[in-house]
């Protein structure tokens, strides 16, 4: 039996439609099998909040031991994992191929499926997860919806925590009337056809968040492409369920990907690469969905053409070099690398993409958010979200620089309000942003010359 290992970690296939996967004896002897491994090690003490509370519960215990500890009051150190990953990637030395076998984010992730299964899982939870009925019917009404959960309305964001769960202080995405699907059917993007890249072509996966919440991120994508020369379409068929998979709905997300995934595999047949604008979201097409579907052929096929954005962007500078036109900008960088990016083994590609603007002085800063997708935004866990962030926050503080920038858009927000917590204690609190874009969106505006 070997200490740990040095080999890359390898991910199994979910067995979600094995009736032994929601079997809770058989749940309850795994848990205790690879808690107790981690208790052994207690490596990723402060990875997030999911390990102290394990650890507490058995040094509390009679035996200081995991044989004393009650099944049931695993509960907590299950809703404290966000599915981000890192304890798997980057911290568990006994991840397989070691013979340990530990994985436990998708361990967590059982948990919360056999709670779906019983109908344990709360019912406006399941509303929240709905986020392409959500922004279509929110964006309908844009004005009215942004204005109701806007932090400072002491009106509506009370009775919002009371039926939602959501955190009256928590911010949350805003609306747009007109998606990015529509605004790109619309949109003038003249196509650099002289461009080096000029040969590439892809499909934008819009993404929910992207589409319905931050459109302007894919409009400076659909900027950058078209500046250099790659033929564009943007599709958005489907949410990749990402919000349904952290609450164990492993069935929707199943019937999302053969969706998606069907719709895509022309495009990819026909010589198009896939473009995802968000981590949270390539992440799923890349990797959860061939483990929830290992011999779905279509979900394969699109894993295997699927690329960040970041890294589609880097590809491009390192394979055909970008187009000519980038300007310097006025000031510093600091790029959070989000929990979901590193998950997918690409490197730092935002960094890498940030350092082709001219001169540009680029800081990394590679520490959790603590947002966690919709996690950090409920009330049982913004102030934990907050403090697991703090160290990102603070050290942006001391950093000081002119642009905060995050993969995740929902990560840069919380990280700006953890400024924001943290500048209150100071006697000169530093300027924060109100708004941290994503890396490509810099990319935008170096193209464009602008300082503002």
């Amino acid at each position: 039996m070997s200490e740990g290992s040095l080999e890359a970690p390898e991910r199994h296939p979910i067995p979600w439609q094995d009736p032994d996967f929601y079997n809770e004896q058989k749940l309850d002897d795994e848990m205790r099998r690879q808690f107790d491994i981690c208790h052994g090690c207690r490596r990723c003490h402060n990875l997030c909040d999911s390990f102290p509370r394990l650890f507490d519960l058995i040094d509390e215990s009679e035996s200081m031991e995991l044989d004393t500890v009650d099944s049931k009051d695993f509960k907590p150190v299950v809703d404290a994992c966000t599915l981000c990953d890192m304890c798997f990637m980057a911290k568990c030395p006994y991840v397989p191929p070691h013979e340990f076998n530990l994985d436990l984010p998708h361990l967590m992730l059982r948990y919360r499926a056999v709670e779906h299964k019983k109908g344990e899982t709360d019912l406006m939870t399941g509303q929240i997860t709905k986020t392409d009925r959500n922004g279509k019917l929110a964006g309908a009404i844009a004005p009215i919806a942004n204005w109701a959960t806007r932090t400072e309305n002491g009106l509506t964001r009370p009775v919002m925590e009371s039926v939602t769960g959501v955190d009256k202080n928590a911010a949350v995405p805003k609306f747009h009337r007109k998606p990015l699907t529509a605004r790109a059917r619309t949109g003038a993007f003249s196509r650099n056809e002289d461009a080096p890249a000029a040969a590439r072509k892809v499909v934008v996966y819009a993404t929910c968040f992207v589409n319905y919440n931050d459109p302007e991120i894919g409009e400076d994508a659909l900027e950058i492409l078209a500046r250099n020369g790659v033929e564009v379409e943007v599709l958005h068929p489907a949410c990749c369920g990402m919000p349904k998979l952290e609450h164990g709905n492993i069935a929707d997300v199943a019937k999302a990907a053969r969706e998606v995934a069907t719709i895509f595999k022309p495009w990819i047949e026909n010589g198009y690469e896939v473009v995802a604008l968000t981590p949270s979201c390539s992440l799923m097409l890349k990797f959860e969905w061939p483990l929830i579907l290992p011999d779905d052929d279509d979900v394969r096929l699109l894993s295997s053409a699927t690329k960040d954005i970041s890294e589609y962007l880097v590809d491009i500078a390192k394979t055909e070099g970008l187009a000519a036109g980038m300007s310097t900008l006025d000031g510093s960088i600091a790029v959070h690398l989000s929990c979901h990016s590193r998950a997918q083994n690409m490197g730092q590609k935002a960094a890498e993409l940030l350092r082709l603007i001219p001169d540009a002085d680029v800081e990394v800063i590679e520490r959790c958010s603590g947002h966690g997708g919709s996690w950090g935004m409920m009330k049982d866990n913004f102030e934990t979200g907050l403090k697991i962030g703090r160290p990102s926050a603070r050290k942006i503080i001391e950093q000081a620089p002119k642009y905060v920038v995050s993969e995740c858009p929902l990560a840069g927000a919380h990280i700006i309000q953890g400024m924001e917590r943290l500048a209150e204690k100071e006697d000169a609190p530093p300027q924060i942003p109100e708004h941290a874009p994503h890396p490509l969106q810099l990319i935008a505006k170096s193209y464009r010359g602008t300082q503002d």
